[in-house]
C-alpha cells in the first residue's frame, strides 16, 4: 500500500471500523513504502527566490491558508490566528481562540471562522470573537465565510449553514447512502451565488440561501465490492478558472465541468488523493505515486506526465503564470513549465514536509511547512 495518510475516518458501525483497520494494517504491514525517486541535477531555468521565512505554530493535518487581499491569515494547530503581510511577511495580527483546532481558517476578510477539537464553530470580527457554538460532528474541512454567512462542512459532508452576525443556524443539508467518508478536507467552495459542496462522488450545487439543490453532477463512479473499496468521497481543494470547476474523486477519476451549465466536460481515470490545479489552459494533478499528469482544460487530452516525482510526498499544484508548483515531503518546491513539463527550478525550505495546500497572490507562492515555518517565494 502506498502512502497510506490518506485514512478514511467513519464509518456507522464499530464492526466497519474495525474491518478498515484491519484492511489498512494488513496492507502496510505486508508492503514495504516504496522509497522516493532519486532527485536529479538541475541548475535554475529561471530565477527564483525566498523573499520571507515566518514562524506560525504547529499546522494541523487538513491546514488550510486564507488569501485575503494584502495578507495571507493562517491558523496554528493551537488555536492561534496569525495574519501575515504578503510583501514582508511582518505579523500584521495575532489572536487566539483559546482551544486546539481540528481544521484550517476561513475568512471573507473581515470575519474568520474556526473549528476546535471539542466541535465549536468560533468566529471573530476581526479580532474579537463574536460567538461560537456546539455543532454535532467532527471538521476537518475549513469553513467558508461568505454572504454573511458561515458555511461548515462535517467529516460524513454534511453541510450547516450559520448567520455570521449572531450564530443562527439557517439550514442543514446531510448526506445519505454512504457509511463511509474521508478523514481529510473535502470540497467547499463557492461559485457566483451558488454554494458548490461534495458530498461522496457529487458535486452539489446548493442556494446558499436556503440550502435547495440547485443541482447534482457525478464526479467518479464507485466501483469495488465493499465500503472502503467503493470510497470516492471529493477532495479538496478544487480547482476553478472561470466557468470550468475541476475536481478528483478519490482514487477514481479527475473531472471537470462547465459549473455555469452544471454539464461535465471530461473525465478522466486517476487514483489518488490530493488536490487540484487549473488555468487557462491546462489542468495537473499527481495520482497516488506521484505521477504527474496534466490534462488540457477544454478537451481531457493528456499535455504531458511525469515520474520525476514518484513517492515524494507531492502536495496538491499550484498554478503560477507558466509555471506549476509541486510541494513535497522533504520541504522542497519544484517548478515545472506548465505547457511541456520541463523541470524549471527547485526551491528548499527547513528540509520537513509541505502541509497546506500552496496558495499565492500575484507570484508570490507561501508554502507551510510541517515545523510551523511559512516561506514565501517568488519565481521570476
Amino acid at each position: 500500500m502506498t502512502r497510506p495518510r490518506a485514512a478514511f475516518a467513519r464509518m456507522t458501525g464499530l464492526r466497519w471500523m474495525a474491518l478498515a483497520a484491519a484492511l489498512v494494517l494488513g496492507a502496510c504491514s505486508s508492503v514495504e513504502k516504496p522509497k522516493p525517486t532519486p532527485l536529479e541535477p538541475l541548475s535554475g531555468r529561471i530565477a527564483g527566490k525566498q523573499v520571507w521565512r515566518a514562524s506560525v505554530g504547529k499546522p494541523m493535518p487538513g491546514m488550510a491558508v486564507a488569501v485575503l487581499g494584502d495578507r495571507f491569515l493562517l491558523a496554528s494547530a493551537d488555536g492561534r490566528l496569525t495574519s501575515l503581510d504578503i510583501g514582508t511577511g511582518a505579523v500584521r495580527s495575532q489572536v487566539s481562540v483559546g482551544a486546539a483546532l481540528s481544521a484550517g481558517v476561513g475568512s471573507d476578510g473581515r470575519h474568520a471562522a474556526v473549528v476546535t477539537q471539542n466541535n465549536e464553530l468560533v468566529v471573530l470580527d476581526g479580532q474579537r470573537e463574536i460567538w461560537r457554538t456546539r455543532l454535532n460532528s467532527r471538521i476537518v474541512t475549513a469553513p467558508l465565510v461568505a454572504g454573511e454567512r458561515v458555511f461548515v462542512q462535517a467529516v460524513d459532508r454534511s453541510v450547516l449553514a450559520f448567520d455570521v452576525f449572531d450564530g443562527r443556524r439557517l439550514w442543514t443539508v446531510g448526506r445519505s447512502g454512504e457509511a463511509l467518508s474521508l478523514a481529510q478536507p473535502g470540497v467547499l467552495m463557492a461559485y457566483r451565488n451558488t454554494l458548490l459542496v461534495g458530498m461522496g462522488p457529487r458535486l452539489l450545487a446548493l442556494d446558499p440561501l436556503t440550502g435547495a439543490l440547485r443541482a447534482d453532477t457525478t464526479i467518479g463512479s464507485p466501483r469495488g465490492t465493499n465500503e472502503v473499496e467503493r470510497l470516492a468521497d471529493l477532495v479538496g481543494p478544487a480547482a476553478r478558472s472561470g466557468e470550468v470547476v475541476c475536481a478528483r474523486a478519490f482514487q477514481v477519476a479527475v473531472t471537470c465541468l462547465n459549473a455555469e451549465r452544471n454539464a461535465v466536460l471530461w473525465s478522466r481515470a486517476q487514483g489518488g488523493f490530493e488536490g487540484l490545479a487549473i488555468d487557462t489552459e491546462f489542468v495537473a494533478g499527481a495520482d497516488a505515486t506521484d505521477r504527474i499528469s496534466v490534462w488540457r482544460r477544454t478537451s481531457g487530452d493528456v499535455a504531458w506526465t511525469s515520474d520525476r516525482l514518484r513517492y515524494r510526498g507531492l502536495t496538491a499544484p499550484l498554478s503560477v503564470g507558466s509555471t506549476l508548483v509541486f510541494g513535497d515531503s522533504e520541504g522542497l518546491l519544484h517548478v515545472f513549465s506548465n505547457d511541456r513539463g520541463d523541470p524549471l527550478l527547485r526551491l528548499s525550505t527547513d528540509g520537513s514536509a509541505i502541509v497546506a495546500p500552496l496558495v499565492r497572490s500575484g507570484l508570490t507562492v507561501l508554502a507551510v511547512t510541517r515545523s510551523g515555518n511559512a516561506f514565501a517565494f517568488r519565481p521570476e
